[in-house]
């Protein structure tokens, strides 16, 4: 055969043999120790695990089925109720595997093999809280909390078979926590933490008390210890201040035998030294005097030529002032001579022309002082002239008009001490013996009795009775004087009628204010009068 015929025939058998092993490794499925692929079709239904096996298109089909452990919660949503009815929510883990024998991978293949693990887990799950709700509700509580193995042994048990039928195999199931909402479980265990507590508190008590009893025994042995130490340094510290004292006093009297022969030597060497001292200051002494007796002569010499100098000075002094003074007093002297002529000279004139004015001033006063007499005498004349023609034609009536023109003023004169009276104090308890008020009342009362004893006055003074006088009054004799023509004078013009004499107003009666300081019933009356008000006298 030609060689180019050979490497074709070579090419296409190797290019035959790359196509058959490229078939084949796609064909061939490998599954490793932790899975297991199930083949179904032509042949029936294999399993194989930890190998591989091709998969012949179209006439069989493979899946693989997981062989990894599954863990899982499993923890109801509803309470589970124990055996007491007491309501209580578990917490469990449970591990969960295909078995590994061809058997069960084809019975869980039969139950799991198109689900996806979330669905395997929900189917697994429901039925072991099924298993769980059972088992929980033969149990109590108590023992559910105290013995967690044993209901996970229980469990194992229970759900072995059910779990068997659906090829699986339950590796470990743990119960990871029980609770309640009643607090069941809190309270169950208080009395056995109380007790605990108890005991650990007695246990406590116990051991401090022995503790304090120990602490008090080697604080006692540390005390003796101590006091015996106290002790023998007492004892230690008497010996030696016994010998110290005894060291002390021959230090002193060693001392004081020196200081005495030492005294002794200084007392000579002090002699000695006084003796040539004395000598010594006896010459000093004598030579102060010496220059003291020279300072004395020197200070003289110098008095006696301040003195000279101070009498030069004040003769030269006392002559110059002398010879100023005088120069004064000369001009002095002539401005009062010059002062003097023109005072003289103002004062004559000025007194002239003062005198000439006073002249006339007096002179032109006195005449109208006259015509002012004059004309008032001849008024008071004239008055007194037509009240003695009055007098006489009215009788007692003129008599009474008098009398009652001249009352307000003796009125007057009886309040003219009272009004002078800044104030009053009254003190009143109530009425007097006679029924009568007494405080403010009684001093009105007293005004107005002093006021109307002036009848009885007057008739004492005048011996005339003010009643006879109103009895004898004609009834027409009030009005007489207004109804009377007035006189006429000889020239036929009516006399003027005198001004009447304005009769004194009373003076007003002082200002009282009273006021009660106690309230006992006693009443003090501060009366306060104020000086009476000045009445303006009646212009002519």
């Amino acid at each position: 055969m030609e060689l180019p015929t050979l490497v074709i025939i070579v090419g296409a058998l190797v290019l035959g043999l790359l196509l058959i092993f490229a078939l084949v490794a796609r064909l061939y499925r490998k599954v490793g120790p932790n899975e297991a692929l199930v083949v179904y079709g032509f042949g029936g239904t294999k399993v194989v695990k930890g190998s591989g096996k091709i998969i012949w298109p179209m006439i069989q089909s493979s899946r693989g089925l997981s062989l990894e452990l599954m863990s899982f919660d499993v923890a109801p949503q509803q309470d589970l109720y124990t055996s007491q009815g007491v309501a209580v929510n578990v917490e469990a883990v449970a591990q969960i595997k295909v078995q590994s024998d061809p058997v069960s991978i084809l019975t869980a293949a039969e139950q799991f093999l198109t689900m996806d693990d979330v669905q395997r887990q929900g189917l697994i799950r429901l039925v072991m809280e099924g298993h769980l709700r059972g088992i929980v509700g033969q149990l109590t509580v108590e023992s559910i909390v105290k013995e967690p193995e044993m209901v996970a042994d229980r469990m194992r048990s229970n759900v072995a078979e059910d779990v068997h039928k659906m090829g699986l195999e339950i590796i470990s199931f743990t119960i990871r926590e029980v609770r309640d909402n009643n607090e069941y479980i809190l309270n169950m265990g208080k009395p056995d933490v109380a007790s605990v507590r108890r005991t650990a508190d007695i246990a406590m008590a116990e051991a401090e008390r022995d503790i304090a009893i120990r602490r008090a025994q080697a604080m006692r042995e540390a005390k003796i210890a101590e006091a015996a130490a106290e002790q023998e340094k007492v004892t230690a510290e008497s010996i030696s201040q016994t010998r110290q004292a005894e060291s002390v006093r021959d230090l002193e009297l060693k001392r004081a035998e020196y200081d005495r022969s030492v005294q002794e030597q200084r007392a000579q060497a002090d002699k000695a030294y006084e003796i040539q001292a004395n000598v010594q200051q006896q010459r000093i002494v004598e030579e102060e005097v010496r220059v003291e007796q020279v300072r004395k002569q020197g200070q003289i010499a110098v008095q006696e030529a301040e003195i000279l100098r101070r009498e030069k000075e004040l003769i030269a002094t006392v002559l110059r002032a002398a010879e100023i003074e005088k120069q004064r007093i000369e001009t002095l002297a002539l401005a009062e001579k010059q002062r003097e002529i023109l005072r003289a000279g103002g004062v004559a004139e000025a007194r002239k022309l003062q005198g000439e004015a006073e002249a006339v001033a007096l002179r032109v006063q006195g005449m109208a002082e006259a015509e002012i007499i004059q004309a008032k005498g001849a008024a008071e004349a004239e008055a007194l002239r037509i009240k003695a023609g009055a007098y006489q034609e009215f009788n007692q009536a003129a008599v009474l008009d008098r009398l009652l023109g001249e009352m307000p003023e003796v009125v007057r004169a009886l309040a003219e001490p009272l009004a002078k009276v800044d104030k009053i104090t009254v003190i009143s308890t109530g009425a007097d013996s006679n029924g009568q008020g007494t405080g403010v009342n009684r001093l009105a009362s007293d005004v107005t009795s002093m006021i109307a004893q002036f009848p009885a006055m007057l008739e004492s003074l005048t011996g005339v009775r003010l009643e006879d006088l109103l009895k004898n009054i004609p009834q027409t004799g009030s009005t007489f004087r207004d109804h009377e023509p007035a006189p006429q004078r000889s020239n036929g013009k009516p006399d003027p009628v005198p001004a009447r004499k304005p009769e004194p107003r009373t003076p007003p009666v002082p200002r009282v204010e009273a006021e009660p300081v106690n309230g006992d019933g006693a009443a003090v009356d501060d009366v306060a009068v104020s000086p009476p008000r000045k009445t303006p006298a009646p212009t002519g």
